[in-house]
């Protein structure tokens, strides 16, 4: 009997597998004709994408090290200036390090923490927030009060606080950003919650007797995961700028590992005569968020049904 009922339950859950297979594939195909209708949110996309390649193969692209350098080479111009040479296409910083391998190295950095926060982010607000949106009562009381204090501090003022309380490096970095960085998440995922609570596809599985749990995740979560998406693409811009800016206090990724942040303090005192040394990194930095931003902008576009007019 054992065996008969696996090999009946075996087609099922194929079918119900290639359902949604071709489901994910009409949904990608219909996103990527919606992208095509914003180009500049797709240029914007091949940029990103561009960030990440480089930050993947950058062994692979760079031929010096990015922590080591030599002090005879120290200031050299980049190749579009005199005296530059294809050996330092960007320049060489103070200690002799090649700009453009610490810049590669540095996207490697900035892309994982702008990940991981906004990651770590995502997981806390839509948890928190889909429960005290579902379940209300004494919770959400307790959970929206606690958001409501911590969004009254600057967020780069709190970070400042956080980071130096609990001391510099990557993992503190990390908490440092995502201790009010789910805020927001849980704001959007909780009035998200309460409105779709009301529906009759909510009330239906409750009548059918599913569990509250699954309800949340199985028949409200895909209806809201659109809108989580499109501000987490939007935060992650600002959490690559905070990390930057917490470096460059002297309170994020230390030296000598390369990070965007640091290497534009190292040359603010050398900005009239080696500006390369900040402005190169700085330029990674902007162009960077900027195409995160155009991009989020674009699938805000694209994925609220509410901007869409038939």
């Amino acid at each position: 009997m054992a065996s008969t009922t696996d090999m009946g339950a075996r087609p099922d859950w194929q079918h119900r597998l290639g359902i949604r297979l071709r489901l994910l594939k009409h949904n990608l195909g219909n996103f990527w004709i919606d992208l095509r209708k914003h180009p500049v949110a797709l240029f914007a996309g091949v940029v990103i994408i561009l960030y990440i390649l480089a930050a993947i193969f950058a062994p692979l692209i760079t031929i010096h090290d990015p922590e080591v350098g030599s002090l005879r080479q120290r200031f050299e111009p980049p190749l579009f200036m005199d005296g530059g040479a294809w050996t330092y296409p960007l320049g060489t910083d103070g200690q002799g390090r090649d700009i453009y391998t610490r810049i590669v190295y540095g996207a490697r950095v900035s892309l994982a923490v702008g990940l991981l926060a906004v990651g770590v982010s995502v997981v806390v607000g839509l948890a928190s927030g889909s429960a005290a949106g579902y379940y209300r009562g004494r919770l959400d009381s307790v959970l929206s009060r606690f958001a409501d204090l911590l969004m009254a501090f600057p967020f780069l003022i709190f970070a400042i606080g956080v980071m130096a309380f609990m001391g510099p490096g990557f993992v503190n970095l990390i908490l440092a950003l995502t201790f009010k960085g789910w805020v927001e998440f849980f704001r959007l995922a909780r009035g998200e919650v309460m409105s779709e609570n009301t529906n009759e596809y909510v009330e239906a599985a409750r009548v059918s007797g599913q569990s509250h749990m699954r309800i949340v995740i199985s028949e409200i979560t895909p209806n809201i995961i659109q809108s989580i998406f499109v501000l987490a693409t939007l935060r992650m811009g600002f959490m690559i700028v905070t990390e930057a800016s917490l470096s460059f206090l002297g309170l994020g990724i230390q030296p000598p590992t390369p990070a965007w942040g640091s290497m534009v303090a190292d040359g603010r005192n050398s900005l009239l005569n080696a500006w390369w040394v900040s402005t190169m990194p700085g330029l990674a930095i902007v162009f960077l968020v900027l195409a995160i931003n155009l991009f989020g902008e674009g699938l805000r576009d694209i994925l609220d049904p509410r901007l869409k007019i038939e």
